[in-house]
């Protein structure tokens, strides 16, 4: 199956962008009358026929569409720290996006070893994961958010921070209600300073345990990601 990503699609027919219109036909050497697929990033995945095989501007048309492909009865939002080592952030923001997310924002925290990140780059992994996984829908990837100000945003749903803190805390995966909707803060290497703990607590967040191993971020990230759903499928 060959995949392609096209957000502003509408009507029945559809130009590709120079970049994807290269790769169908030099890179595929797809041409009249061979069929693609497209998904939009926002649930639609489409069925479709190459009419004008232009390496700069190949054009299709849709000939059957699906919407709210891969839908969830809940909404998940991964607010993490990135780690110094970009290329661990970035293999979270992929495998997250392969298991199933619907926003991620980094946060950049009293530890935070990485305080500043391109959102650019990122989008291009989202988008290469959501093909390689077939995920119709895409997740969104906000700028770094310092954490006092992200703590006093609004969330429906269950609010969650995982801390390396050494006293007793609920498990992720008992004290989730299957099908509401989810927030989880996930710290630097450092983890949370004590006063990023209390204020998240202020703020209703519940602290929680991952499991008994003391895990990297990204680690963590996924961890948190998977069980989620997991617990949803």
């Amino acid at each position: 199956m060959h995949l392609f990503y096209t957000p502003d699609l509408s009507g029945l027919n559809y130009t590709l962008d120079e970049t994807e219109s290269k790769h169908c036909t030099r890179v595929l050497r797809l041409t009249n009358k061979d069929i693609v697929h497209l998904i939009d990033g926002k649930g639609g995945f489409h069925k479709a026929e190459i009419i004008d095989p232009n390496p700069k501007r190949c054009t299709v048309q849709i000939i059957e569409s699906i919407k709210d492909v891969g839908k969830r009865n809940h909404y998940l939002h991964i607010a993490i720290a990135p780690t110094k080592n970009m290329d661990r952030f970035e293999w979270f923001i992929e495998k997250a996006t392969e298991i199933g997310i619907d926003e991620i924002t980094p946060l950049l925290c009293e530890h935070s070893e990485r305080k500043v990140i391109k959102t650019d780059r990122l989008e291009k992994i989202i988008i290469a994961a959501m093909k390689q996984s077939k995920k119709a829908y895409k997740p969104q990837i906000n700028g770094m958010t310092e954490i006092r100000q992200f703590l006093s945003q609004n969330f429906n749903g269950d609010k969650f921070i995982a801390h390396c803190e050494d006293y007793q805390k609920n498990q992720l995966k008992t004290i989730y209600n299957k099908g509401n909707n989810a927030l989880i803060l996930i710290g630097p290497e450092g983890d949370f300073s004590p006063e990023e703990i209390q204020l998240s607590k202020d703020n209703a967040f519940i602290e929680i345990s991952l499991g008994d191993s003391r895990l990297r971020t990204e680690t963590a990230g996924i961890v948190a990601c998977h069980t989620i759903n997991l617990l949803n499928n």
